[in-house]
């Protein structure tokens, strides 16, 4: 046509991609022009949009101040005190352990946040947010668990430059610290604190994981760093002739153990111990997962773990892998903010999108696997893959 600017392919979404980001430019430079800031907030239809990003704002600053509000609930067992039904302030106190002008400082806190709500005649009850807590040990064993990530991004520079103090959370996770070292040779003393940390939050995931994924048609499964068995046991109510295999370090897989034998798994299961980076993998499951493992360890180790899984799978074998996951929709913040820092003081390993475990899987021998959708993708992503056959 003529006149008509004919351009040449891949020039038009490189043109296209200039102008959204010379307008995000310009939309940065204005919003941040105080002049401008004041004009919106008295315009009418701005004034909600101002409003809103304010709040937002706020809500970055304060948000230490919202955890530690949460801490102080679970460590005082306030959601357990009213799960027993509404109570006025004046009954409230005494069973917290404080005086009434600090049980209602709290108590207005938690409201503000809806962990708890104001009844009639100075009642409080459970709010939206603090109902769930009740009888959830997972949750609030992480809450408690964070007072040690908080002492760590004190100062966040510091820990991204590298030249602060050595993150306590390395401690935590023994593992982490010894990091190339003979992690096998950790002893029971030093694996205790994490080990019983997940096994409490473990029940969270593997629920998430049942729900999206059937192991009916599997045989027997290997989980890999399978902690003190919490997942299997959840995989064997729902699937009881599956044969069970956990491999974790040895201290681990003794703890393991004992677990299996109470909860009456003896005959069908099997705790196996090593150090899945330096040891081969046992052999005989058709499928393996590895439940929050990988985003533990950096690329070229979990690439090793992802081969010595090929390596220890049949040809028609499956890998289930399920963490939380970098940009899942809606979660975006929880893989890259929170995990991100989470690892970082922590001291290795990094979240990963469905797209990074997908070339991964590749390079070990597996097909690009598939994303398996779940109920609570802020907590929990599926990869599941298939092996790829051996050249003869």
């Amino acid at each position: 046509m003529k006149g008509r600017d004919i351009t040449a392919p891949g020039q038009a979404g490189e043109q296209a991609v200039s102008w959204s980001e010379r307008f995000r430019d310009w939309r940065s430079r204005t919003i941040a022009r105080p002049e401008f800031q004041r004009w919106a907030a008295g315009f009418l239809p701005t004034r909600w949009i101002v409003r809103k990003q304010a709040r937002e704002l706020f809500d970055l600053v304060a948000g230490f101040v919202y955890t530690q509000v949460l801490q102080a609930c679970v460590r005082l067992k306030l959601f357990e005190i009213l799960a027993e039904g509404p109570l006025p302030l004046a009954d409230l106190a005494p069973r917290l352990g404080l005086g009434l002008d600090a049980a209602q400082r709290l108590l207005s806190a938690a409201a503000s946040l809806e962990l708890v709500e104001r009844r009639r005649g100075d009642r409080y009850a459970l709010g939206r947010l603090g109902a769930p807590m009740v009888g959830n040990s997972g949750i609030a064993s992480m809450v408690e668990h964070h007072a040690t990530l908080y002492d760590d991004l004190v100062d966040p520079v510091a820990l991204l430059r590298g030249d602060g103090r050595p993150p306590a959370m390395a401690g935590y996770w023994p593992y982490a610290a010894h990091d190339g070292q003979a992690t096998a040779r950790l002893t029971a003393e030093q694996v205790a604190e994490y080990s019983t940390l997940m096994s409490m939050t473990q029940p969270m995931v593997a629920a998430e994981v049942l729900d999206a994924y059937s192991f009916q048609r599997h045989r027997c499964l290997l989980d890999i760093g399978g902690g003190e068995g919490t997942f299997l046991r959840a995989v064997a109510q729902r699937a009881p002739h599956l044969q069970l295999k956990l491999f974790d370090l040895p201290a681990v897989a003794a703890r393991a153990h004992v677990r299996f034998e109470a909860w009456g798994l003896r005959d069908r299961s099997e705790a196996l111990g090593g150090d899945f980076f330096v040891d081969e993998l046992p052999r005989g499951a058709d499928i393996v997962s590895m439940i929050r493992v990988a985003f533990d360890h950096p690329d070229e180790r979990v690439l090793a773990l992802l081969r010595a899984v090929r390596r220890a799978l049949p040809d028609d074998g499956t890998l289930l892998l399920a963490e939380p996951m970098a940009g899942a929709p809606g979660a975006a913040a929880m893989g890259d903010a929170y995990f991100g820092f989470y690892l970082l003081a922590m001291g290795r390993g990094r979240p990963r999108s469905a797209s990074d475990f997908s070339a991964l899987l590749r390079e070990a021998g597996f097909d690009g696997g598939r994303s398996v959708p779940t109920l609570l993708p802020l907590q929990t992503g599926i990869v599941v893959a298939r092996c790829v056959a051996r050249k003869p």
